[in-house]
């Protein structure tokens, strides 16, 4: 071990839509976990890499904290707080523009039997929203209910004061080795990253309770010897009357949400790919443990 080095593990908690994944990619500096307006739409934990200095930070963005009805939302809370349970520091981000909703009161009230011994830091989210005075308000009130560490007003979004809390945890993780190589930026396999911005982009493009009852997963990755990549993926629905409305009339809803998944994937690898796509029925994968091994979730914990 030595003292010229840190790292460790950053936990992002929060309700649903906190902006906590618009966070890890602001932190890490490329797009490794997804982001829709839509709440609910990280399910398993994905780390990002990120450097300051020489400490290295593992960001573990969690779905987000909120009371669960099915065996997924369950899967996914517990989750969330095994991985504050695992963490050197917490971050608690919440939304300057919604306050202390019940949300925060619930989160707040377990809190410090969640987190071990792991430092936690608040983050007051989505500060252009509101006015100075309402900000320093809201910063009081949480650190009556709760002796947070240090309190960082940011945006994630824009950018505003993200440095700050970077640095700031780059310091509070501990003394040692780096535990990831420094041009590492997710420890989540390629091909479900892939399978996620193909979910981010149905999500956006779906409405109302489908995009919860479906998952993407990453079939097939075959290197091609051009240096592209041919992918094929599996979108899985509940029932035959979503397969239409994820297809759409004449195949366009699927070939639009293709086309611009295929692009981010270009992006991120940073050549060219082709992208297949392919829609199935499997009307019971909402309780099916290869489903949940797949997302990284623990199938036990949905047990109601």
């Amino acid at each position: 071990m030595t003292d010229e080095t840190r790292a460790g593990f950053v936990v992002l908690i929060g309700e649903p839509n906190a902006g906590k994944s618009t966070l890890l990619n602001r932190m890490v500096g490329a797009k490794v976990s997804i982001v829709t307006h839509k709440v609910q739409t990280t399910r398993a934990r994905i780390r990002g890499v990120a450097q300051d200095g020489a400490s290295q930070l593992v960001f573990v963005d969690t779905p987000g904290l909120f009371a669960p009805k099915r065996r997924l939302d369950r899967a996914m809370v517990a989750a969330a707080w095994g991985g504050a349970g695992d963490a050197d520091v917490v971050v608690l981000l919440i939304e300057a523009n919604r306050g202390v909703t019940a949300g925060v009161k619930a989160i707040l009230e377990v809190l410090a039997t969640r987190v071990g011994k792991a430092k936690v830091a608040l983050a007051i989210n989505k500060i252009d929203r509101v006015k100075t005075e309402a900000l320093l308000q809201l910063s009081q009130q949480m650190n009556e209910t709760y002796a947070f560490e240090e309190t960082f007003m940011i945006s994630a979004e824009r950018g505003h004061g993200c440095d700050a809390l970077k640095h700031w945890l780059a310091g509070a993780v501990p003394a040692g080795p780096w535990l990831y190589p420094d041009d590492e930026i997710s420890d989540s396999p390629l091909r479900n990253i892939a399978a996620e911005m193909t979910r981010e982009k149905l999500t956006l493009r779906l409405h109302q309770e489908l995009p919860y009852q479906l998952t993407v997963e990453t079939e097939n990755w075959e290197e091609r010897p051009d240096g592209s990549a041919k992918i094929d993926q599996l979108i899985y629905v509940i029932r035959d009357g979503h397969k239409g409305i994820v297809l759409g009339n004449k195949g366009e809803t699927i070939k639009a949400v293709g086309q611009a998944a295929r692009i981010e994937m270009e992006e991120l690898l940073g050549r060219k790919v082709h992208l297949f796509l392919q829609v199935k029925v499997r009307a019971n994968w909402l309780e099916d443990k290869e489903r949940y091994d797949e997302m990284g979730l623990n199938f036990k914990d949905g047990d109601a």
